[in-house]
Order: C-alpha cells, then sequence, then structure tokens
C-alpha cells in the first residue's frame, strides 16, 4: 500500500514539474486544521513531508493562520505550535487578518506564480483550490499525507498548454521580463517621411530657345549635271549656260 501510495505521488509530482515549473525546495502552505489532523495522527510532517514529495521542502503558513489559531484557544494550542515552526510568508491582510483558508486562497491567486502546496483538512477550501489550475493539494487520511491527484482544471490547463493555445503564467512573466531586457517590449515609431519643399522654376528651362538658321542648300553636282544635260537637248550653247 506504502508502494503503490508513493508511486501515485511520484507521478503527480511529475505532472506539476513538468507542466507548471515546480522545483525543489517545495514550498508547502499549512493551515491549522492540517496541523491539527498531523498532531491527532502522530505525524511528522517535516521529516515525513521530504520522503514522500522525493524533494526537500519548506513548511509555510501565514499571519492570518496564526491568528486565527490563537482566536480558538487552548484545544489547538498543539496545532498552533506547529505552525510556528514554520516560515510565515506576509499576506496582503497585515493591517486586517481574514480566516485562515482565505487567507491561503489568497497566496495562490494569478496562477500560483510562487509554486505553492496547499496543506489542509478544510473541505471546502480543498474544492475552491480544485477549482484553480497548477495547485497541488496535501490531505491526510487513513494516518498518512496523501497528494491529491491533478484536479480537471489543471488537466485540461495542461492539454491546452501542450497544444501551443495557452501559456502559463510564469511563463508569461519571464517572456515579458525577456523582453523588457531585450528592449522588445515597445513597437518602433514608424519614421516619418520628409516633405518636399516646392522649389521655384529650373533657370535653364526658362532661357530662351535659340532659332536655328535655316541654310540655303546648294545645288549638288548631279544637278548641275541634268540641267546642262536637258539645255543641250533644246539646243542651248554650253557657254550660255555657264553664262
Amino acid at each position: 500500500m506504502k508502494i503503490t501510495r508513493q508511486k501515485h505521488a511520484k507521478k503527480h509530482m511529475g505532472f506539476y514539474k513538468y507542466n507548471f515549473g515546480f522545483r525543489e525546495p517545495f514550498q508547502v502552505l499549512l493551515d491549522g486544521t492540517f496541523c491539527q489532523a498531523a498532531l491527532r495522527n502522530k505525524i511528522q510532517i517535516r521529516e515525513q513531508l521530504p520522503g514522500y514529495l522525493a524533494g526537500p521542502t519548506q513548511l509555510c503558513t501565514t499571519r492570518c493562520v496564526l491568528k486565527e489559531l490563537e482566536s480558538l484557544g487552548k484545544e489547538l494550542y498543539g496545532a498552533k505550535l506547529i505552525a510556528q515552526r514554520c516560515q510565515v510568508r506576509h499576506c496582503s491582510h497585515f493591517k486586517e487578518p481574514v480566516s485562515g483558508s482565505a487567507c491561503l486562497l489568497s497566496m495562490v491567486e494569478g496562477g500560483n506564480p510562487h509554486h505553492y502546496f496547499i496543506a489542509t483538512q478544510d473541505q471546502v477550501l480543498g474544492t475552491k483550490v480544485k477549482k484553480r489550475a497548477g495547485i497541488p493539494l496535501l490531505f491526510i487520511i487513513q494516518n498518512t499525507m496523501v497528494l491529491d491527484k491533478p484536479s480537471a482544471k489543471s488537466l485540461a490547463a495542461a492539454q491546452a498548454t501542450q497544444t501551443h493555445q495557452l501559456i502559463p503564467e510564469h511563463q508569461k512573466l519571464s517572456i515579458v521580463q525577456l523582453k523588457e531586457q531585450q528592449g522588445l517590449g515597445k513597437a518602433p515609431e514608424p519614421q516619418k517621411r520628409k516633405q518636399k519643399r516646392a522649389s521655384g522654376p529650373n533657370p535653364l528651362s526658362c532661357l530662351k530657345k535659340k532659332k536655328k538658321t535655316q541654310e540655303t542648300p546648294q545645288p549638288s553636282a548631279a544637278k548641275k549635271r541634268n540641267r546642262k544635260r536637258s539645255k543641250r537637248k533644246l539646243g542651248i550653247p554650253a557657254d550660255a549656260v555657264q553664262s
């Protein structure tokens, strides 16, 4: 049973690594319900979770989760101690704390850019997490931690990515940053054409054309011979022709 569970976890981790860019160390956000379940079932989260996920992990929580556990009193004192040993991630509810479930949902908005896991026993929170793509869900069942299979939303997003219909959010951010670094963010402005100024008439075209002098054509030698022959036939002496 343990081998089968680890095989499923390895398969699911490969899915999130390949399609959503999850890398070690894996950041796991815990809420009060998960800490309480681990305490009740005597599960050592810090020691057992890295072996189950096959990689180093960072246990995290938020100020809102700690505030919620403090408000619930002594019954959840042990769960509060477990949560206090986790790294505290800054949320946007510093002045006005919200419920732990609402705070964890806000930490994975925008496509879960920080690649958080959500560890909770809250079924309502788990249902909301499954409606978002790229958020692994951890819970405790039968004294063991279980990584839930990818949701239908995550499977659809992965399929769309493989068919080049959608780019993951973390890749979009990296592409935008690379374009800004290379100076390709803004399209080049079209160059304005220089307007030609109206120039005056060409001074050479204003010059008056010179009239060509017509030369009187001189009669050619062949024409002179023909005239002499015609006068000889008429009986006119050659001397008279020359004169």
